[in-house]
């Protein structure tokens, strides 16, 4: 069995609740069995916000991610809550720009990637979380078919915001190539 738990954190607004409804999108899109649980605090925006996926290859049993393989911290409260509770020999994703603080454990495999700053400089203030997602993918040897992430990008992507495809997809490529 090959399932893999992901825990997203950050701050109400940083797009967490985005990427991973694309994540789980991309497992549909790839003919795995997927869950999205998103949690969000009483504000939308500056509140803090969560959501966990499980992407596997039989039905998932429980929507609940309580020790991730694989961690996305988008800010420093979410990564001093969750870093203990990755298993060990997961992975940890943190925006450096953001959090200054390295990770503690050294049984996971940990990648700084300055995503806000990234994001920044190319002209997508807004895609930090695409930028992250853009390394997670890689690194979880999940970018290799780019059509099966455009696939779950425009399922995600509402038709109303459809100009924003490619710029998503500059975002991740951003994120892959760091």
């Amino acid at each position: 069995m090959n399932t893999t738990q992901y825990l997203f954190a950050g701050f109400g607004g940083q797009g967490i609740l985005f990427s991973g409804k694309f994540l789980a999108y991309k497992g549909l899109t790839d003919g795995a069995n997927v869950s999205w649980l998103p949690s969000y605090g009483p504000e939308m925006r500056g509140g803090t916000a969560s959501c966990g996926v499980i992407i596997s290859d039989e039905p998932v049993g429980s929507p609940i991610v309580s020790n991730p393989d694989v961690l996305i911290a988008l800010n420093l409260p979410s990564l001093d809550r969750y870093e203990d509770s990755v298993v060990p020999g997961g992975m940890i994703f943190v925006d450096s720009t953001l959090i200054e603080r390295k990770i503690k454990r050294t049984d996971v495999k940990v990648f700084y990637i300055p995503a806000t700053k990234l994001a920044e400089e190319n002209k997508f203030p807004t895609l930090t979380n695409m930028v992250v997602m853009g390394k997670v993918l890689q690194a979880t040897n999940a970018f290799e078919d780019e059509e099966s992430v455009k696939d779950a990008l425009k399922k995600v992507i509402s038709a109303k915001r459809s100009d924003m495809l490619e710029v998503n997809l500059n975002a991740l490529r951003l994120g892959r190539d760091y």
